[in-house]
C-alpha cells in the first residue's frame, strides 16, 4: 500500500468535517451576517462541491491540476466574499471567513499532490486573500496564514520523502528478487551443466585423441560458464582461525526467510519425512544414521536440505577420492533439524574455499550455503587438514506440531 494513501483518506474526512464546521459557525452567528442569503448560497455551493469531489481526493491519480485550481478558487472566493456577507465589525474583530478552516484542506491537497513547492504556492494565495478581506495586516491574520503555510509545507516535504523512500524500497526489492533468482539458477547450473562439462573434460583427457580435443573444449566452456555464473553474485566473507590441530575454516550464514515455510503449494502436504529423502544416499561408502521416528520438515525445506547433503557428498567424491568414506548423521531437535556430513578425506587447506569461490567454483557457496540460506537455515563447515571435513546443516522448524502430525 502507498505510504501517502492514508493522507488522502484523512484529507477526505477533513474536508467533510470542516465543511460541516463552517456551516455550524454560520448557524451559530447568523445575526452577524448583513447578507445571510449570500452566505447561504455560498454554503450550498461549498457543501455540493465538497461531497461531489470526494472521489477526487481519494488518490494522487484522481486529484488533477484542474481540480486543485477550482478547489482553491472555491476557497478564495469564500474568503473574498466574507466582507460582503458579514457585518463590518465582525471583520474588524477578526471573525472567521465563510469557508473558515475548510480552506486548509484545499492547501493540503496541493501539498499531498505536488509536494512542498505546490503547498507554498497555494498558501501564498490564501495569505494574500486573507489580507485583502481584512483590509490590513493584523496579528491574527499573520498567525493563521503562517500556521497554514508551515503545516502544508511540512506535509508536502514529508510526502516527497515518502515517495522517494517508496521508489528506493521498490528498487531494492527488485534487486533482491533478481539476485535470488540468479543464485538459484547458478546453483542449478552448478549441480547439472558444470558437473557434466567437468566430467567430459576429465574423460576426454584420459581417452586422448579426438576425445581430448572435445575435453579441452568442454573445459573452456566450463570456465566461461563459471565466470558468467560468478559474475552476478555477492562476494562471500570467510573467517579463518588457527587452532592447535591445524587450520580451521568456518563458514556460517545468517538465517533468512524461507520461501515456503508452510508446505508445498502444489501438493498441499504440510510436512514430509526427511529420512525418506536421505535414504538413497546410504551405501557401502556412505553411512546414514537417523532417528527411529519420522523427521518431519516442510516439503520445500526438506528438498533443499537433501540437495545440500547431495552437494556435500559430491564434494567428498570429487576432493577426497573415490575410496573416501562419509557419514550422515540426522538429529531431530525440538526447534531444528540438524544434518551433519563428515568424511575421512585429507581436509580443506586454509583459504581454499575463498580461492575456489574466486575461481568461480561455487559448490559450497551456492549448492550448500545458498540452499540453506534460502530456507532460513545455517551451514557451518569445519575442516582440519589431515582429519577430514565436517559440514553441519541446520534448518529451524517453521511449524509447531509438525512432528506430531507426521507421526500420526
Amino acid at each position: 500500500m502507498s505510504v501517502e494513501q492514508p493522507l488522502w483518506r484523512a484529507l477526505t474526512a477533513y474536508r467533510v468535517l470542516t465543511m460541516l464546521y463552517a456551516i455550524g459557525l454560520f448557524v451559530a452567528g447568523y445575526s452577524a451576517f448583513a447578507r445571510p442569503w449570500l452566505a447561504i448560497g455560498y454554503y450550498v455551493v461549498l457543501a455540493a462541491w465538497t461531497l461531489a469531489t470526494i472521489p477526487k481526493v481519494s488518490g494522487a491519480a484522481s486529484c488533477t491540476k484542474r481540480f486543485l485550481a477550482v478547489d482553491l478558487g472555491v476557497a478564495l472566493t469564500g474568503i473574498l466574499l466574507t466582507p460582503v456577507a458579514v457585518e463590518h465589525w465582525r471583520v474588524v474583530d477578526g471573525g472567521p471567513t465563510l469557508p473558515s478552516i475548510w480552506t486548509a484542506g484545499s492547501v493540503l491537497a496541493f501539498a499531498i499532490k505536488g509536494g512542498w513547492r505546490w503547498a507554498a504556492f497555494a498558501s501564498l494565495l490564501v495569505g494574500v486573500a486573507n489580507v485583502v478581506q481584512r483590509g490590513a495586516f493584523s496579528r491574527d491574520t499573520v498567525h493563521n496564514v503562517l500556521l497554514v503555510c508551515i503545516a502544508s509545507i511540512a506535509i508536502g516535504y514529508v510526502v516527497e520523502v515518502a515517495r522517494a523512500s517508496e521508489r528506493t524500497l521498490a528498487r531494492a526489492l527488485e534487486i533482491e528478487a533478481a539476485t535470488r533468482e540468479r543464485e538459484r539458477l547458478a546453483r542449478d547450473i552448478h549441480d547439472s551443466v558444470l558437473q557434466v562439462l567437468a566430467m567430459v573434460q576429465r574423460r576426454g583427457t584420459a581417452i586422448g585423441g579426438e576425445a581430448a580435443e572435445l575435453g579441452r573444449m568442454a573445459g573452456e566452456q566450463e570456465v566461461a560458464l563459471r565466470t558468467l555464473v560468478a559474475g552476478g553474485l555477492i562476494p562471500t566473507s570467510y573467517a579463518s582461525e588457527d587452532v592447535s590441530q591445524g587450520a580451521v575454516v568456518r563458514l556460517v550464514e545468517d538465517p533468512d526467510d524461507p520461501e515456503d515455510p508452510d508446505g508445498d503449494a502444489t501438493t498441499g502436504a504440510s510436512s514430509c519425512d526427511l529420512r525418506l529423502l536421505l535414504a538413497p544416499f546410504a551405501g557401502s561408502k556412505v553411512t546414514l544414521s537417523e532417528p527411529g521416528a519420522a523427521v518431519p520438515l516442510a516439503p520445500h525445506a526438506a528438498r533443499e536440505l537433501t540437495a545440500a547433503v547431495g552437494a556435500a557428498l559430491d564434494n567428498v567424491r570429487k576432493h577426497a577420492g573415490s575410496d573416501a568414506r562419509a557419514w550422515i548423521l540426522v538429529e531431530d531437535e525440538p526447534d531444528a533439524v540438524v544434518v551433519t556430513v563428515r568424511d575421512d578425506g585429507p581436509g580443506i587447506p586454509e583459504g581454499r574455499l575463498a580461492q575456489a569461490e574466486g575461481e568461480g567454483r561455487l559448490g559450497v557457496a551456492l549448492s550448500i550455503r545458498g540452499r540453506l540460506r534460502d530456507i532460513g537455515g545455517t551451514a557451518e563447515l569445519i575442516s582440519v587438514p589431515g582429519q577430514g571435513t565436517e559440514v553441519e546443516l541446520s534448518v529451524p522448524r517453521t511449524r509447531d506440531g509438525g512432528k506430531a502430525e507426521a507421526e500420526r
